[in-house]
């Protein structure tokens, strides 16, 4: 079995899988011409959906597809082929979602920030912090990371509600409703967290209508994709004191541009795309379940469904 591994650390990919599955013929690289070499022979492919797109616009094609990343935006793009089996990567990203909003969480609620920027100028700065228990907070995008992050705050005493495309009962999401109330969930929240993958349903819902139902105290959230946000409404809505702050892992152009308002937008914190790093032991594991299930005629773990988009 041949499998192409595209991935800037292809090297290490390569050596994880040879502990596990000795049997494999693995070609390994992040540059186009030695890809496009290595995939004329037919393959299983593994790697970075950024790394792929260029071999299927040559018309080369999978025999299956396992990509490194959840969000798998750059293999749906128009006019790229349909007809194969695409997984994206599940399973793996709960914990460190889960820690990193975790962290903003907790040095919102401790007002980390204010209390540094007390110390630059100082000033002693002595306003007595909340707890989170009691809190609210609302996880949009209710799918194994969102769960995971559920799970990971509820110990808290956070009462955690969600959104998800459909309504459903998921403990320990006290409700997890349907997008048409999301206007009216967000509303109670003090804190608003992102999860949702890019779909034509989920973008551009976080815009001047949505920031104007938040509460003033509310930090706002986004490690789901950066098409979901309406950048310059976001950045009013800081302004005019619509929220209380804004963590944004994820931008509609990356890396972000000179120039662009979140640089300087008030209380707003730019992570750079860090909030949940591929880990390669993770990945690989995963793809070695997923080639026995495959090789096997099995239901793939995150295959993607083309119509849906995820």
């Amino acid at each position: 079995m041949r499998v192409l591994i595209a991935e800037a650390e292809h090297a290490l990919y390569a050596e994880l899988l040879r502990e596990q599955a000795p049997e494999l013929e693995l070609r390994g690289s992040d540059q186009p011409d030695a890809l496009a070499e290595y995939a004329a022979g037919g393959a299983v492919w593994l790697g970075q959906p950024d790394l792929l797109v260029p071999l299927l616009r040559q018309g080369f094609q999978p025999q299956w597809l396992q990509s490194t990343w959840a969000g798998i935006t750059p293999l749906l793009a128009r006019g790229l082929p349909t007809n194969y089996p695409l997984t994206r990567a599940v399973g793996i990203f709960g914990q460190v979602m889960a820690e990193y909003v975790l962290c903003h969480v907790l040095a919102h609620e401790r007002q980390l920030l204010a209390r540094l920027a007390a110390q630059v100028e100082q000033r002693w700065g002595n306003r007595q912090p909340q707890s989170l228990n009691g809190c609210r907070a609302l996880i949009i995008g209710t799918g194994d990371i969102g769960l995971s992050v559920a799970q990971f705050l509820a110990p808290f005493g956070i009462e955690l509600c969600g959104i998800a495309s459909q309504p459903r009962h998921l403990p320990p999401f006290r409700q997890v409703a349907g997008l048409d109330d999301l206007s009216r969930l967000a509303g109670e929240a003090d804190y608003l967290i992102n999860l949702l993958p890019d779909t034509p349903a989920t973008r551009d819902i976080y815009d001047r209508a949505f920031f104007a139902c938040c509460k003033p105290s509310a930090l706002f959230i986004n490690a789901g994709r950066g098409v979901a946000v309406v950048d310059a409404d976001l950045v009013a809505a800081l302004h005019q004191g619509q929220l209380a702050g804004a963590v944004i892992d994820v931008c509609r152009e990356e890396p972000l541009p000179a120039g662009h308002p979140f640089w300087d937008a008030p209380r707003l914190l730019l992570t750079g795309h860090s909030s949940a790093p591929t880990d390669p032991r993770l990945l690989v594991q995963l793809f070695v379940d997923n080639l026995g299930r495959w090789q096997g005629g099995n239901a793939l773990r995150g295959q993607v469904d083309f119509a849906r988009g995820y």
